[in-house]
């Protein structure tokens, strides 16, 4: 049976190569949603390894680092990266907010946002030794 902490890590990869291909074709929301589904797969990893607890069903990351026993291993930047990803996640996808968010979307900050999703899955692979 896979691990389930390679089972996160393994989704997040695959969310990776999703948000490159967004990124591609320029469809900027939503890699941006796929970027914050990549670090919260990584803080979900986090949770299974250090807590052996399945992750909740939520999506706000700093809730996710809290619960993983992470959030105080987190850089300054890391951390407002998390927020930066947020509206991503939830905001994106209400009318109301859609639209001044696809408004800062652009390909350079996209592909600043894929960089540091990449950098974030990374360094929660070395703190958990995969």
């Amino acid at each position: 049976m896979l691990d389930k902490v390679q089972y996160w890590l393994d989704l997040a990869d695959d969310d990776v190569l999703t948000a490159k291909a967004l990124l591609n074709s320029e469809r900027f929301l939503p890699m941006g949603f796929f970027c914050h589904l990549i670090a919260e797969k990584a803080l979900k990893a986090v949770i299974e390894h250090n807590t052996g607890e399945v992750p909740p069903k939520i999506h706000d990351l700093e809730k996710l680092a809290k619960r993983g026993n992470i959030s105080d291993k987190l850089s300054e930047e890391q951390v407002s990266f998390l927020d930066e990803l947020m509206p991503l996640h939830v905001d994106g996808r209400y009318p109301e907010y859609k639209a001044n968010i696809s408004k800062t979307l652009n390909t350079e900050k996209c592909t600043e946002i894929l960089e540091k999703a990449e950098e974030f899955l990374c360094w929660i692979k070395q703190e958990l030794g995969k």
